[in-house]
């Protein structure tokens, strides 16, 4: 027999046992756990009804992000380590927030996508090429850390809910949720400007602060493309929350909420001035150079020609530092502008 025909079985096989396995019993004991805890923290602080999450609520934030970091795994976007982490990402961003794991669903599946295309024209110009870009654990830390502890703030503040965006009424919510969406538009426009802005387009990019001509791949480099990119990048997660909060927040809060639609709009700033602040920083405190193949590199070495940049940064440390910016900067610019929508 083929052994590529008992392909499907074996997947089905594997799924089934990632769900009964794994996903029910981890998320019934920790629906549990949060039962015992609340009836505990209400006898000892005298509350009448302690907050407790739902089973539905913990089965879909234990096994929809592990089927998805399966499906990472197994196309080979996502590393074993990778595969793990993003695993406890996607659970607390889904526990606290369906919003949020929209927001990271939409930035997995097209940065995934976009790291893949044209792949033969990166390998010429990045000497740390890799074919589908799989992540490992440190750039899942670095793009979702600040999501990550942005949601447990939220989860231990607000609760496990959908509300939509309310500076007057609901200040923290919406302060945490923006902080968490300008961070996946931060990443997501940064992913797009750099995967699709190298590759499309026939000139090369200009030098953020220089405004001099660099090679493709140069960290820093900013061109128009890439700078649509960034923005397009940002918006699509802006529709993804905006659409999530639309149809799962309760409508009792839409009463007294404001409209909603600025949500799109402050995505894709995310997504454009998120790109901005990579660029600053990796022109400025990351390295690049030029070695004998003409491909861009973040070592210096004696055949190796400095474009632009010091060696006190590499690109994990870029993402992390611009995701920190994003997810205080957003929030922040916010509340004083969502009054005059």
């Amino acid at each position: 027999m083929d052994k590529n025909k008992t392909t499907p079985f074996k997947n089905n096989h594997f799924i089934t046992l990632v769900i009964s396995v794994i996903a029910i019993p981890l998320s019934m004991s920790m629906w549990i756990i949060n039962i015992i805890y609340s009836k505990l923290l209400g006898q000892n602080e005298g509350l009448d009804e302690p907050i407790v999450i739902s089973p539905a609520r913990w089965l879909a934030a234990c096994f929809i992000p592990l089927l998805i970091c399966v499906y990472g795994y197994k196309k080979k976007t996502l590393n074993l380590s990778g595969a793990l982490l993003a695993f406890v990402v996607g659970f607390v961003l889904t526990l606290a927030n369906l919003c949020f794991f929209a927001d990271l669903l939409i930035f997995f599946f097209t940065s995934s996508r976009a790291t893949k295309v044209k792949g033969h024209l990166k390998k010429k110009i990045e000497e740390d090429f890799k074919e589908g870009g799989q992540r490992n654990w440190i750039q899942v830390l670095c793009n979702g850390g600040m999501a990550t502890q942005l949601s447990l703030l939220y989860l231990l503040d607000v609760g496990a809910s959908e509300r939509p965006i309310n500076f007057m009424k609901d200040y923290r919510a919406s302060w945490l949720s923006l902080g968490v969406m300008g961070i996946l538009a931060c990443c997501n426009g940064d992913t797009w400007a750099s995967e699709l802005g190298t590759v499309f387009g026939k000139g090369d990019p200009v030098l953020i602060t220089t405004w001099k001509r660099v090679p493709k791949g140069t960290n820093g480099g900013i061109s128009l493309n890439g700078t649509l990119f960034s923005t397009l990048g940002g918006l699509v997660i802006g529709i993804a929350h905006y659409l999530t909060v639309l149809y799962f927040s309760d409508s009792s809060l839409w009463l007294y909420a404001p409209p909603q639609w600025p949500i799109i709009l402050l995505g894709a700033y995310a997504g454009f001035f998120g790109s901005l602040i990579d660029s600053i920083l990796g022109a400025t405190l990351q390295y690049s150079g030029v070695d004998k193949n003409g491909k861009i590199v973040s070592h210096s070495k004696h055949a190796v020609k400095h474009i632009s940049g010091i060696n006190i940064l590499d690109n994990h440390s870029v993402n992390l530092i611009s995701t920190i910016v994003m997810g205080i900067l957003l929030p922040t610019v916010s509340k004083t502008v969502w009054p005059t929508f």
